[in-house]
């Protein structure tokens, strides 16, 4: 970074500055006179930001990255142009300057310490205003963008509770909203069911057909259960080719007419649209259990278990409570 000449002697005009639009220019000019205009290189960096200090573009352009000594960097650029500024903030908290500050191409700053900064506020309200408005319109910038990145991580964060191979939730989901769900069933007073869900015999099947058949074979299973189910019922891959249903504000009944009528379509659904090859040697077993006094997400889990295993030693493809 090179000095080249005070902002005194230079061709710059203060009306230039939109931090010093409609200020006072003969009180603001005295002050500013002594400031230092330097010059970086295309490509330079300044490189002491450790230093609170209001830097204007004066010509040129500059790429701000910020946060750069903190570990919060996201790769958000800004970029400076003439008449602009950066560094504000730094002056106003008397922190260092968390940016990484280049220029884009050869540019010239006027450089302001934060001492003369906080003069110069002193001799001009409007100086004052414009240094509120654009603190104002940076946090309203910065409050967008972490709406955007809020969102951004909601949606990254659904797309982790979501089986890529099925569509339906995982078992993370399902750690995540059991319980809740549980408790919002215990304090509104209202039933809950689960149904556990397994293939019958998908290892042979995989053996017989292979894996990419096998894997048709529970998207083919996951859609049977999606298209059955309330806008208010959740389906979750278990893990390999166990699925489960949870039904809220369900009694125990009402469960197992679902896992009835679901265990029904199960059987005539169609696996290779292709071949009309349909869907017998894949059948599923189902174990249902309603939520009793005392238990949390474990057990109810254990009582749909333990009722699965009930139907699969019972013959398979059919529902066992």
């Amino acid at each position: 970074m090179e000095s080249i000449c005070l902002f005194g002697a230079s061709r710059y005009k203060i009306g230039d500055l939109q931090l010093f639009r409609d200020a006072q220019e003969g009180a603001v000019a005295a002050l500013l006179a002594a400031c230092p205009v330097v010059r970086l290189a295309a490509g330079e960096a300044i490189a002491d930001t450790r230093r609170a200090r209001l830097y204007i573009v004066l010509g040129g352009a500059l790429e701000v990255a910020a946060d750069t000594t903190t570990g919060m960097a996201d790769g958000t650029v800004s970029r400076i142009l003439p008449g602009e500024s950066v560094g504000e903030q730094s002056v106003l908290d008397e922190e260092s300057n968390l940016a990484a500050i280049t220029a884009l191409a050869e540019s010239e700053l006027l450089v302001i310490e934060a001492d003369l900064v906080w003069q110069l506020i002193e001799a001009s309200n409007a100086l004052a205003r414009n240094l509120l408005r654009l603190l104002s319109f940076r946090i309203r910038a910065a409050n967008a963008q972490l709406r955007r990145r809020q969102k951004v991580g909601e949606f990254y964060r659904q797309l982790s509770m979501v089986d890529g191979l099925t569509g339906l939730y995982n078992r993370a989901w399902l750690n995540d909203f059991l319980p809740a769900m549980i408790a919002t069933a215990r304090g509104a007073n209202t039933p809950l069911s689960l149904i556990m869900i397994d293939l019958d015999h998908f290892k042979l099947f995989n053996d017989s057909h292979g894996h990419v058949a096998g894997d048709q074979a529970l998207r083919t299973a996951a859609q049977v259960l999606s298209a059955a189910l309330r806008p208010s019922d959740c389906a979750v891959r278990y893990g390999g080719e166990e699925m489960m249903v949870i039904l809220p504000d369900t009694n125990e009944r009402v469960a197992l007419l679902v896992a009835g009528r679901l265990c029904e379509r199960m059987q005539a659904a169609v696996v290779f649209a292709d071949m009309r090859s349909a869907l017998p040697h894949v059948t599923a077993s189902f174990g249902v259990a309603s939520l009793a006094p005392g238990q949390d997400e474990h057990a109810l889990i254990a009582a749909a278990d333990a009722a699965l295993y009930r139907a699969k030693d019972g013959g398979r493809n059919r529902v066992a409570l």
